[in-house]
């Protein structure tokens, strides 16, 4: 029996069922043919904690997509929903536009504790309107009009939201108004060799567009990075790169934006993702976790950089009361009990767990990610090795396997029999073809033991259907799938 066979007290009734069958069918008419993760996961949730969801069907699911990222805590916390009835029960305004509140007030210094040292002691806040894709637009209109130039430097694979700015600054780009640059990888290094010499060649290519005049780029106005791409395909930036990337900017005034909209509140193992390099950016897009799974995005920037006019860039629902108070809560709570730590620990044991069972099974590529922000990219394993991993030689050329062609049918394969094994999760990369894990920062072991044992069962199902064989070069790997609930806690 699969998981989604089973539900709290026994099998979903008829009723449940086709109360569930009808919402999806009215979504299905009704809704915009923009919806996205509807499609992969056609799941109707009404009740959740923690890890766990339940569906209207009563089947129930371990929830690794968090929102994309947004739930840091999981799904309904009591310390936020503590803090958002706090607000409810006091008779405080829920709509207060940009003015001064209390509510306000205690997110702001909360959220400064938590900032790298260099720049809190000299930052300014811009709240924006409640998404991240938002914060992106207020951070390149900022950074514009503090150095009067134009160019934007971004990276392959970016992503960095869905409003025209963002998409230009994100690697799907249609039409190119900003200056792409190499994104430093192992798997599918764009210079064939990976590791530090990859890194060293993507960062001496930035430094000759910056610096050639013949480049074609005339000196941007800023660069904006994620320390680990999470729509690209999970893949952390290289520590030593960071710090060539703050060093070339920093050198030539050219104002340094982090998007830690995804990677920020402690998901990568510390509480930004900036800190593991020890860089300090000019500025900082934050959004998702700081809401506490309520809309919110801010910007956090140097002061000089401070040359806003009066609503120069302003939103209606910038001054949501709720998501603060939530945010407040969330920060406080990830800093007191030291998530960022525990999400270092146990991201590394489970990137441990995974590379193990990518040892059986050809079809993973590669292993990847940083603390609780993890990918599995699946490859064709009978194809022909990308051109890009050849002829690489000497002590940089080591890496676990070459590149091979991307599959993004046989990813998809993985999600659905993840998810008829009660696991959601969710799918990225260049290619779409990396299964990708954003479980909660307050997932136990136990539970990070049965996501690996569900995911595991779901490549071996979904391996065997690509190929009509069962396990990986070492055989079968079959488990029992645990009953819904078995190991769900409540996070």
């Amino acid at each position: 029996m699969t998981v989604t066979d089973s539900a709290p007290g026994g099998c979903a009734s008829a009723g449940a069922r086709a109360a569930h069958e009808g919402i999806l069918r009215r979504q299905s008419a009704r809704e915009s043919a923009a919806r996205t993760y509807a499609r992969a996961l056609p799941i109707v949730p009404v009740r959740a904690r923690g890890l766990t969801i339940e569906g209207a069907d009563g089947r129930r699911y371990l929830d690794c997509l968090s929102g994309a990222g947004a739930l840091a805590l999981g799904h309904n916390h009591p310390v936020v929903l503590e803090a958002i009835r706090k607000v409810l029960d006091s008779g405080a305004p829920l709509h207060a536009l940009d003015l001064a509140t209390p509510v306000k007030d205690a997110f702001v210094t909360e959220l400064f504790r938590t900032l790298p040292p260099g720049l809190a002691e000299h930052a300014r806040v811009q709240f924006c309107g409640p998404t991240g894709t938002d914060a992106v637009e207020a951070a390149l209109k900022l950074v514009r009009a503090a150095t009067g130039r134009r160019t934007i430097m971004a990276f392959a694979g970016a992503y960095h939201g869905m409003t025209a700015g963002a998409l230009d600054a994100s690697g799907h780009a249609a039409d190119v108004r900003v200056a792409r640059l190499p994104y430093p990888q192992d798997y599918r290094c764009p210079f064939g060799v990976g590791g530090a010499h990859g890194a060293e060649l993507a960062a001496r290519w930035t430094e000759s567009v910056l610096d050639d005049p013949k480049s074609g780029v005339p000196l941007p106005a800023g660069m904006i990075l994620e320390p680990v791409q999470g729509e690209g395909g999970v893949i952390p930036a290289p520590d030593h790169w960071m710090r060539r990337m703050r060093q070339l900017t920093a050198e030539r005034s050219v104002p340094l934006i982090a998007d830690e909209v995804q990677t920020g509140v402690g998901r990568t193992g510390a509480f930004w993702a900036v800190e593991h390099s020890g860089v300090t950016p000019d500025v900082m897009v934050l959004s998702k976790a700081i809401g506490g799974s309520l809309p919110l995005a801010v910007v956090i920037y140097r002061d000089d950089l401070d040359v806003w006019a009066p609503g120069a860039h302003a939103g209606t629902f910038r001054g949501n009361q709720l998501a603060m108070a939530a945010g407040t809560a969330t920060l406080a709570h990830v800093r007191e009990n030291r998530l960022a730590e525990r999400a270092a620990a146990l991201g590394s044991h489970m990137l441990s767990q995974l590379r193990d069972l990518a040892g059986h099974f050809p079809c993973i590529g590669e292993v990847r990610g940083r603390g609780l922000m993890i990918g599995l990219e699946l490859v064709n394993p009978e194809g022909e090795p990308d051109s890009s991993g050849r002829g690489a030689t000497g002590p940089t050329a080591a890496r676990p396997r070459e590149p091979l062609p991307a599959a993004p049918e046989l990813a998809a394969a993985v999600q659905r029999e993840c998810l008829r094994r009660g696991l959601i999760v969710e799918l990225g990369g260049r290619h779409a073809s990396v299964v990708r894990l954003l479980p909660p920062l307050t997932i136990t072991d136990e539970q990070a033991a049965a996501v690996l044992g569900r995911l595991a069962d779901a490549v071996d199902a979904a391996a065997a259907g690509h190929t009509g064989r069962s396990g990986g070069e070492h055989g079968p790997r079959r488990r029992q799938s645990r009953p819904a609930g078995a190991a769900e806690g409540t996070g």
